[in-house]
């Protein structure tokens, strides 16, 4: 999906934005994996607005450089950018990076989206240093029913059944690169605070699959997800899976 021909990046921090509180959990998942305090250089591929740049760099003392197709998505991003974070538009199969300059790439929600896997892969091995890795976060065909969403836009399991990977295609992606897998996890993630929360944000609509569905579709989905947030207990906080890769290069 083109995100410069929608409009995600207006929607996207309000949508699918993190509370510090968030962001810290997914700091100590990562830091758990590698193992490793501090870096001097990450690659945030496919960073969008920057939700999780400016994280890394203060929780790894480290410069961030952001990298994404969309301009519209970098525009957001650079609106929070601090001293040590740089954004740059490019694909994923074209990083404008020199060769070993990063000791991490990291990469959200991001691997569903590439036109070519084991080329991207293949320049994450390029611009690593030696022993560097990769963090990937990522959904995967293995999980399409635990998403929160699906039972209430049931349409939406065609659009994820065909934009998905299954676990071992992106596993077997990055080992065809000459990288070795070094962590996984299935890591249970808010969603929202609670499920109205929940259906506040995904009302923004700026989930790229729910996007693909017609409008009719959305709609209805969306009355079904709000009757259910209004019976539902208020302090039960909605989680989805997400799968977590940890590859080093080799």
């Amino acid at each position: 999906m083109n995100y410069d021909n929608t409009d995600i990046a207006r929607a996207y921090d309000q949508g699918r934005g993190y509370s510090t509180e968030q962001l810290n959990r997914w700091l100590a998942v990562i830091s758990r994996c590698v193992r490793q305090d501090s870096f001097s250089a990450i690659l945030d591929l496919g960073c969008g607005t920057g939700r999780y740049s400016e994280a890394l760099a203060e929780h790894f003392r480290a410069r961030v450089i952001g990298v994404d197709p969309s301009e519209k998505m970098l525009a957001q991003a650079r609106t929070k950018a601090t001293g040590e974070i740089r954004y740059v538009r490019a694909c994923a199969e074209s990083l404008p990076l020199f060769r070993c300059s990063v000791e991490m790439v990291f990469m959200s929600m991001v691997f569903h989206h590439l036109n070519d896997p084991i080329r991207a892969a293949r320049e994450c091995r390029g611009v690593l240093r030696p022993g560097g890795i990769v963090c990937l976060r990522a959904a995967t065909t293995e999980q399409i029913d635990r998403y929160a969403y699906v039972p209430f836009f049931p349409e939406s399991r065609a659009i994820l059944r065909r934009s998905l990977n299954p676990r071992p295609f992106i596993e077997a992606t990055f080992v065809a690169a000459r990288f070795e897998q070094t962590g996984y996890d299935l890591v249970w993630s808010e969603a929202g605070l609670n499920w109205n929360d929940y259906a506040e944000r995904i009302a923004r609509r700026a989930d790229s699959i729910l996007l693909q569905l017609p409008d009719s579709e959305f709609q209805r989905g969306l009355e079904r997800l709000l009757a259910h947030a209004a019976t539902a207990d208020a302090n039960q906080p909605v989680v989805e899976p997400i799968d977590f890769f940890v590859f080093r290069s080799v």
